[in-house]
């Protein structure tokens, strides 16, 4: 009897933890933001195929927040525009997100003033952009207390962001560079660097001329040849080590004679 019990309290345990899943999941898809489905947000634009994951982060300042086509908002991240919700910010865009622009989860984009960011980014988790600081004029005045300086952000098109990045007020990242995991980011940065550090240094960049400085520690991939199906890239997937070493003696032969 004790393991007809058991067996029982198993068996609804799996129940109860499928309806679980198969609820959140339904939550999870009924409460994503779309342009189609947009809720209570309302945005000054979302493109086509653009989408905030439930649950959303802190959103307000919506008619000035413009969102390009295919981005990908991930789950509790923070967009705003605006000191605090229910301000007049004027006819223009304050956040611009291009199209493409993936941001991860709990990341916050905070846009007092204008902050862009490119086509095609790509932002790791809790990753935190601000165009406002703190400000500290008077030793005898708590520093919350004291008006914030603001100055707007770019971040070029094609970046990668790493996880935990800050991109402070001032910044202006060029066209496809990568920012290191953690690195706290100010001032210009050239297109094609990738920067680490706190604050954040060029540690690597590219040049038509000399290509990338310092040079790479492990080549480049080797691109598909052009000719190759889908269905030749799927039968290579299925080959186990002893076929693929047979036909690489097959090729080596082959080009041996």
């Amino acid at each position: 009897m004790p393991k007809s019990r058991n067996t029982f309290s198993s068996r609804r345990s799996r129940l109860v933890q499928r309806a679980v899943h198969a609820g959140w999941a339904w939550v999870q898809r009924t409460g994503a933001v779309t342009a189609e489905r947009p809720g209570r947000l309302r945005f000054g634009a979302m493109g086509t195929g653009t989408r905030l994951a439930f649950p959303q982060g802190t959103v307000f300042g919506e008619p000035w927040i413009h969102l390009g086509d295919h981005c990908i908002i991930g789950e509790q991240v923070t967009l705003t525009a605006g000191l605090m919700p229910d301000l007049d910010l004027g006819a223009e865009p304050i956040l611009r997100v291009g199209n493409g622009v993936v941001l991860g989860r709990g990341s916050h984009v905070i846009a007092d003033t204008t902050v862009t960011i490119g086509s095609d980014c790509y932002f790791g988790p809790y990753v935190y952009v601000t165009s406002t600081n703190h400000s500290y004029d008077d030793p005898q005045v708590p520093i919350g207390k004291q008006w914030p300086r603001m100055e707007p952000v770019e971040i070029g098109p094609g970046c990668w962001i790493g996880t935990g990045a800050v991109i402070l007020p001032g910044a202006r990242i060029g066209r496809n560079v990568v920012v290191a995991a953690g690195a706290v980011v100010r001032g210009v940065v050239p297109d094609h660097a990738v920067v680490a550090g706190a604050p954040a240094r060029v540690v690597r960049s590219w040049t038509p001329a000399e290509g990338w400085q310092p040079p790479l520690r492990t080549p480049a991939p080797t691109p598909i040849p052009d000719d190759i199906t889908p269905e030749q890239l799927l039968a290579l997937s299925e080959l186990d080590a002893k076929s693929l070493a047979a036909l690489r003696a097959t090729e080596n032969a082959h080009e041996g004679s």
